[in-house]
């Protein structure tokens, strides 16, 4: 019997030891320190040209999620692995005067991480970021009706192969106006674990991070694009951050989700410029 127990303790540690981590980080250059986070199905790699056209040294740590770019995957909850697991890297890393850009679903994250470390956060950048992403997909529609367990994600899961990528392909089509980029899109999210594309979605929708924008004291800057139109785009933004009290909000046109693909330059300029001036100030 002892045996037996003490075998189940090695396999039980066995496990704990080689688990998947929630996220990976690779960390390059010297200077301040930036955490890139990248957006739903997105891999890390999203960031180089925008890391390439920084216009300052700095030390850069780009994160890439489990279940997505060819990482294992580690089952649900996903989202709140994550963020824990970005908060204890900050601690263990002792990162100051940080600055965090976040896209889509990154900056759900940076805003997390903005309210925890309000001190050792010197800039924080939201691309393309909703607090809320429920109140402009499903108003009125409470977190608590999403479970995992849903007729829709349902039938995601058992969507064959070339359904489901035509569902990319369409999805894409509405991120960017690149027509080179869409199959890219597209291929993040076929080569996804679908059961972390399926479930970590169900995630996203659940949070509403509204009340934690109170918490934020960092100057922020978000940039959005004027898909499906400028005035559309200026009251979402105006509406979901109207909690964050120190905030410049911009707008790209001309241009989707996927910022960094339809509008490149203005976007190294809009990052160049914040980064420029919160050196100056500190």
């Amino acid at each position: 019997m002892k045996k037996t127990l003490f075998i189940l303790s090695l396999v039980l540690l066995s496990k704990l030891s080689f688990s998947q981590p929630p996220i990976q980080i690779e960390k390059n250059g010297d200077g301040n320190p930036i955490i890139f986070l990248p957006g739903f199905t997105s891999p890390g790699s999203v960031w180089d040209e925008t890391i390439a056209n920084l216009s300052i040294t700095y030390e850069t740590h780009v994160v890439s999620y489990a279940g997505f770019n060819g990482l294992e995957p580690i089952g649900t909850p996903w989202y709140e692995p994550i963020k824990t697991k970005l908060i204890n890297y900050i601690k263990e890393e002792n990162l100051s005067n940080l600055t965090i850009i976040g896209h889509s679903m990154g900056g759900n994250l940076a805003i997390e991480l903005a309210a925890a470390f309000d001190e050792e956060i010197s800039g924080l950048i939201l691309i393309e970021s909703l607090p809320c992403m429920r109140d402009l997909m499903m108003p009125g529609v409470p977190a608590s009706s999403l479970q995992y367990d849903s007729p829709y994600n349902n039938q995601m899961l058992n969507m064959p192969e070339d359904a489901f990528n035509n569902v990319a392909l369409s999805m894409a089509r509405n991120m960017t106006n690149k027509e080179d980029k869409v199959e890219i899109l597209a291929g993040w999210s076929v080569v996804a674990d679908r059961k972390t594309y399926v479930y970590g979605y169900t995630d996203l929708l659940k949070l509403d991070l509204r009340p934690q924008l109170n918490d934020i004291q960092t100057k922020t800057l978000i940039l959005g694009a004027t898909f499906p139109s400028r005035e559309m785009s200026q009251q979402t933004f105006d509406k979901q951050y109207g909690n964050l009290k120190n905030k410049t909000i911009e707008l790209a046109d001309n241009s989707k989700h996927f910022i960094m693909f339809d509008r490149p330059e203005w976007l190294y300029s809009q990052i160049n410029n914040y980064l420029v001036k919160d050196v100056e100030q500190n």
